[in-house]
């Protein structure tokens, strides 16, 4: 299995499976190296203060069983870090290892996929993973499609965040959507000050109680919904990004689309610009007199102008599909007995993802904007431009 390691210079590499540890149960071996799910930093500059309780912090925001709308699965979710930080909580340049095991894996929650393990479940990664790895592909609680893998890259995420907040870059994500019900247009002053003030993380307060009062109704049916959360990146400086195939935008929605459960994505106006004349899709810019630098009076582009950042606000749209794992029974195959057959799997699942998903869309951004930010500082390093420029 490939394509485990994501970026360039700033690089996260995860291990790991939703189940891993299940059959390796024995008095021999602690219950914490059972198995459980790894992430491995390279590139980490040495001197960033470091500790498991800062990675803690953005692990308790995906951490399941926390309400209603989450999955009853009891996952700690604890960190360890087992190597690159030394004296003083500081890392020292070598690569950074946390380990985070599972402990909510016991034999019954085995054996309710043992018993529809040749059966794909329609919306999930079985059918495919039977085509490219047969009779050893992982059956037990989806493996590395389980969305369980994204604890690593929420651990990865964190370490970013500890760079980032060196430089004033600030990464957001909330929902805006859920199954039809919207919120208003949210502003990065709101989105800070409504944070997880509520169980969807949606800072328009209103609204958010509805939501989750919709998504309880949908989940006594058996059914599950989806959603859309918006990120935001505030503090981004002008000029991250390549122009033609590693535009930044094409980097970001690289992060943001490999998270299992996103299907679509927008940057600034999104899908609108297909309606605009050309003159109302620019973003007309203006010296501001404050800062003696370049602003803008609109945002269509997203924070972006030919795949580099332009120093606005960064605003993206994620498309999150319903949880695929329903109490409903859908038609499906049996790869063992080659016929057709129905399923309802009784496994323990999320009403929404939107509750637990926002915390791997900011990871996911942030390992991107410090591996892009990395690159253009080693780049710069090396040019000798007008000063002028950098003032604009």
């Amino acid at each position: 299995m490939n394509g485990n390691t994501f970026g360039r210079v700033f690089r996260v590499t995860t291990c790991g499976e939703s189940y891993s540890g299940c059959f390796r149960k024995t008095p021999d071996i602690p219950k914490e190296l059972y198995g459980g799910l790894l992430c491995i930093v390279d590139g980490c500059p040495a001197g960033i203060h470091i500790t498991a309780e800062d990675i803690q912090k953005e692990l308790d925001k995906r951490k399941p069983g926390q309400s209603k709308l989450d999955s009853p699965r009891l996952e700690k979710d604890r960190v360890f870090i087992f190597s690159g930080v030394m004296e003083n909580q500081m890392s020292t340049g070598a690569p950074i290892g946390i380990v985070i095991p599972n402990n909510d894996i016991e034999d019954v929650h085995v054996g309710q996929y043992h018993d529809y393990k040749d059966m794909a479940r329609p919306g999930h990664a079985e059918y495919t993973f039977m085509k490219k790895y047969g009779q050893f592909n992982d059956w037990v609680g989806a493996g590395r499609a389980s969305g369980r893998e994204t604890v690593s890259r929420v651990a990865g995420g964190a370490v970013a965040k500890l760079i980032l907040d060196r430089y004033g870059i600030d990464v957001i994500a909330y929902t805006v959507e859920s199954h039809g019900i919207k919120a208003k247009r949210i502003d990065y002053k709101t989105a800070k000050e409504n944070y997880r003030k509520n169980n969807i993380n949606c800072p328009d307060l209103d609204v958010a109680q509805k939501m989750e009062e919709d998504i309880l109704e949908v989940r006594k049916t058996g059914e599950t919904c989806g959603g859309v959360v918006e990120l935001l990146i505030e503090g981004l400086p002008a000029g991250l990004g390549e122009p033609v195939f590693d535009k930044l935008e094409a980097t970001l929605a690289h992060a943001l689309m490999s998270i299992g459960a996103v299907k679509g994505i927008e940057f600034g106006a999104g899908f609108d610009v297909a309606t605009m004349l050309g003159s109302e899709c620019n973003d007309e810019m203006y010296w501001d007199k404050e800062t003696g630098r370049v602003k803008f009076y609109t945002n269509h582009a997203g924070g972006f102008l030919g795949g580099i950042s332009n120093g606005d606000e960064v605003r993206v749209r994620l498309a999150v599909k319903p949880t695929p794992t329903v109490d409903v029974v859908q038609r499906t195959i049996d790869a063992e007995t080659r016929e057709d057959v129905k399923l309802a799997p009784i496994t323990r699942r999320d009403a929404s993802l939107l509750p637990r998903i926002y915390p791997v869309a900011e990871a996911m951004a942030r390992i991107a904007i410090v591996d892009a930010l990395m690159q253009f500082k080693g780049y710069r390093a090396m040019e000798s431009l007008d000063e002028k420029y950098d003032r604009m």
